[in-house]
């Protein structure tokens, strides 16, 4: 029987911090571009792959690059995290340390454009079109190729659900089903010693991974970037919810990028990755550490203990719940029919409900952020709990 000719070439990769979803998603495209007559490569690291690849057909590419076949991505599919790898790469601001061996001797700024090696590269590959599955900043970089004449077809993934231009992203859900799970356990101990229960959960300027699962009953208040909040005001309210509680104790969830009033953005390190992000984190233990300070004064002079937490990785580890197992599957297969229609230059997306797509370049024109007016209430310092007609599923 004659070999039925390729339609053409398809890559997939997946940039930015891991979620659950992302194997369902690479699983739904590569079957669906499989059975139409497409041939589909894996790029492996995020756009560290397309940037490291050696233009030679006598090269190991292994670490850059492989073919994807329908079994290797069923026996993914259905697991968390990305089998392809991922990385924080930009490869329009490469460090001159990461500037690949092959190319250090034309490459040798502090920091350098590597734009044209990757068009290079994609060429050399032959892929017609690419599918890049990513957050806001993953997401710039294909703006970036898009406008340099790239057949871009972008899938939005972030937990932190801040891609703009669509209602959800990849692993979202997952984030808020192990923040609530998380938290309930947590529930246990801070019960047992009548204490403050602080968790400090991802967020760098978005606060939905804390509004949400307050919403849903995991927490008695929540603090967000979007909103500077008065220390001792959260502190009175923390007491007043550990007093009204028959155990004795209360619980907070916390954004990273989360302010109060005489403390800016706290970070983990000064060191920044490649779109400029230094690693956010302590603003739950500041917190937690003014909350023991200020509490006698609220509680009869007596100081109040407190649990402080942070939930870091475990709410992005592990397999994807049901939400995060559906979207990736029709994300996957709406990127599919974009290609089949010949279109591209475009971000498929969650809308009022129902899946659709929009111009990819949505994605470095504006932020998405909780609408504090609408759905916090800043004077109880929790989500708002009223008038939920015609509002969005996740209050985006």
């Amino acid at each position: 029987m004659a070999k039925t000719k390729s339609k053409g070439t398809i890559g997939i990769l997946t940039g930015g911090g891991d979620v659950p979803g992302l194997n369902p998603a690479i699983r739904a495209i590569t079957i669906r571009a499989l059975r139409e007559g497409y041939r589909v490569i894996g790029i492996r690291r995020g756009w560290a792959g397309l940037m490291e690849i050696i233009r030679d057909k006598d090269a190991d590419n292994s670490d850059n690059y492989t073919n994807l076949s329908e079994d290797t991505v069923n026996k993914a599919g259905r697991t968390g995290g990305t089998f392809l790898h991922t990385s924080r790469t930009n490869p329009s601001q490469v460090t001159a340390k990461a500037v690949p061996e092959h190319l250090k001797d034309k490459y040798n700024k502090e920091k350098n454009d590597l734009t044209k090696e990757v068009l290079k590269n994609i060429g050399f590959l032959g892929i017609d079109y690419l599918i890049p599955i990513g957050g806001d900043d993953t997401l710039s970089y294909a703006v970036r190729l898009y406008k340099e004449g790239v057949r871009i077809v972008a899938i939005p993934k972030t937990m932190d659900n801040d891609v703009p231009g669509t209602d959800y992203c990849i692993g979202f859900s997952t984030c808020v089903t192990r923040t609530i799970h998380l938290t309930n356990l947590l529930r246990t101990s801070a019960g047992s010693h009548e204490r403050i229960l602080v968790i400090e959960v991802f967020g760098r300027y978005a606060g939905f991974t804390a509004l949400l699962p307050t919403m849903a009953g995991a927490a008695n208040r929540c603090v967000i970037p979007e909103y500077k909040f008065n220390i001792e005001h959260l502190t009175e309210l923390l007491i007043y919810d550990r007093r009204n509680t028959p155990s004795n104790y209360s619980v907070v969830l916390v954004s990273e990028g989360t302010t109060f009033e005489g403390v800016e953005m706290m970070f983990r390190s000064t060191e920044k990755d490649a779109y400029g992000h230094a690693k956010l984190g302590g603003i739950g233990d500041a917190i937690s550490a003014k909350i023991k300070e200020i509490s006698p004064k609220y509680n009869n002079n007596q100081r109040i203990d407190t649990i402080n937490q942070h939930l870091r990785y475990l709410v992005r580890s592990g397999d994807p719940d049901s939400i995060d197992s559906i979207v990736p599957m029709a994300y996957g297969n709406l990127a599919l029919d974009l290609v089949l229609g010949g279109f591209h230059g475009r971000l498929v997306i969650l809308k009022n409900g129902r899946y659709d797509n929009m111009p990819v370049d949505i994605v470095a024109s504006t932020n998405k952020l909780v609408n504090v007016e609408k759905h916090y209430n800043t004077d109880r310092l929790r989500p708002v709990y009223e008038s939920f007609v015609d509002k969005p599923l996740f209050l985006i």
